[in-house]
């Protein structure tokens, strides 16, 4: 556990460290950052310049133009930390400062709205160096305001850039405390990151998909995204404005099942929406409550779960979100399309299971409000009773008898609706009898899994497989 310390005394620590000197950019919202370092006391050992190239002209003088002039980006904020230690290396003898070792701090931010009817975001960096002659570093981190005033926003933001600078000088070693640390003093209430990005030599050993995860697991944010390559992707930058169409699953593993139902319930969305491919963004979600199925988090567990669902081309979001309706109202914040989800007849089952909206002040009609919102509508995957053989669709599954009527409401609207061009034969595939299998090293799943899964989790010895070697040295 490390000691907590004020935004003062964090800006005193670097101040009074001689080896450490740089350059401070701040456009959007004043300088609040370097303004802890100013009156913290001893800065003009660490201070190089601080500026706010406020104006577009001038700040395009200085980065170059933006595509689209559009200012609070990532990539505009990577193109202030290399210019300003550019600039640094440039004009700051190395033979004159022994030991100094560079950065640059930049952010750039849009604060409230006159009308409050955008909160405001921003991006937020630094670019650093651990030993004067190694490479630099840099983390990048995408933040979203809550406050509803802008001199709290600009407060917020410059406790944020003092707790970043302070983590990677001090915890560079341990990027889960540097996470952890950027909160100190800053309520989650108040601040939500995103996306956060570690990239260097002292990171090479860092998967920035695991510092994503630790976003979601300690309440920084409700959901991360990172695509088929596993790069984090800002949540705004893919969903907005697009076409959502998600399924939810544990994926241990992923099997025929999976990507039958995804595959057909896409094809029939895309007719429903009248839309292409292109206008369309795919994702797979897996929840937090998923990810603890078994306790704690296994995070190789967790990765090696991405690194198969990559391997098939799909995007991955991980969600803190344990009712399908609080992912349906994510979505609808970032785009007014259309918005379908494909899903199990167990997992439908439970959306109208009234157990799970007791927090709701609306009860369960408050949860279908924000779930069958826009035209949301789901596409129902039958399933067949391994004992029964009984064939569970929409027509022949039950819901609650107080619940009847409602259920016939959506079924007749047409908000919920079968997959039909579905593989007969998939329907005999069980995740959790594959899962054993696996365990035991029993043979015969391999063909109930996409090609190419079998062969992962054979060399990577997921899901508890291991190599029958006493076979192995007879054969």
């Amino acid at each position: 556990m490390y000691q907590k310390l004020t935004p003062k005394q964090k800006a005193l620590t670097i101040n009074l460290d001689p080896t450490i000197y740089g350059t401070f950019a701040e456009i959007g919202a004043g300088q609040e950052t370097v303004r802890h370092f100013f009156r913290a006391g001893g800065a003009s050992g660490t201070i190089a310049k601080a500026m706010s190239a406020y104006d577009k002209d001038f700040s395009d003088a200085i980065y170059g133009k933006e595509v689209k002039n559009r200012y609070v980006t990532q990539n505009r904020l990577r193109k202030m930390l290399r210019y300003e230690v550019a600039l640094i290396e440039e004009r700051i003898s190395r033979e004159n400062n022994p030991n100094r070792k560079f950065f640059s701090y930049a952010n750039t931010v849009t604060t409230i709205n006159f009308d409050k009817t955008v909160k405001g975001h921003g991006w937020v960096g630094i670019r650093f160096q651990v030993k004067e002659n190694e490479d630099y570093n840099e983390i990048v981190i995408h933040v979203k305001f809550k406050e509803n005033d802008a001199t709290l926003q600009q407060e917020t933001l410059g406790n944020l850039g003092v707790n970043l600078i302070f983590g990677a000088f001090n915890y560079y070693d341990n990027p889960r405390t540097l996470v952890e640390s950027l909160y100190d003093d800053v309520a989650k209430d108040n601040l939500e990151i995103d996306m956060i990005d570690f990239n260097g030599p002292a990171f090479a050993y860092v998967d920035n998909r695991l510092m994503s995860l630790q976003l979601v697991k300690n309440g920084m944010t409700d959901a991360v995204i990172f695509n088929s390559q596993g790069n984090n992707m800002l949540p705004a930058d893919i969903l907005y404005k697009k076409n959502i169409f998600a399924v939810r699953g544990s994926f241990r593993p992923v099997t025929k099942v999976n990507i039958d139902m995804l595959q057909n319930g896409l094809e029939m969305f895309m007719k429903d929406a009248i839309c292409t491919h292109d206008e369309t963004e795919v994702l797979i979600e897996i929840t937090i409550s998923n990810l603890r199925a078994d306790g704690d988090i296994d995070e190789r567990d967790f990765l090696d779960r991405v690194d198969v669902l990559g391997k098939l081309g799909y995007t991955v979001i991980v969600s803190n979100f344990s009712e399908y309706y609080r992912l349906i109202d994510y979505f609808a914040s970032y785009t007014n399309g259309n918005i379908g989800v494909a899903m199990g007849v167990n997992n439908l089952l439970m959306v109208f299971d009234e157990k799970y909206y007791k927090d709701l002040s609306g009860g369960i009609l408050e949860a279908f409000g924000k779930f069958f919102r826009n035209g949301m509508r789901v596409y129902l995957y039958p399933y067949k009773d391994p004992e029964t053989h009984e064939l569970l669709d929409s027509e022949t599954l039950k819901v609650g008898e107080n619940l009847k009527e409602l259920y016939k409401y959506f079924k007749l609207n047409e908000r919920i609706v079968d997959i039909t061009n579905y593989n007969p034969e998939f329907l005999e595939i069980y995740s959790r009898d594959i899962l054993k299998k696996i365990g035991c090293n029993i043979k015969g799943w391999e063909n109930q899994v996409p090609e190419g899964v079998a062969e992962m989790i054979k060399e990577r010895g997921m899901f508890g497989f291991k190599e029958d070697f006493s076979l192995k040295q007879f054969s």
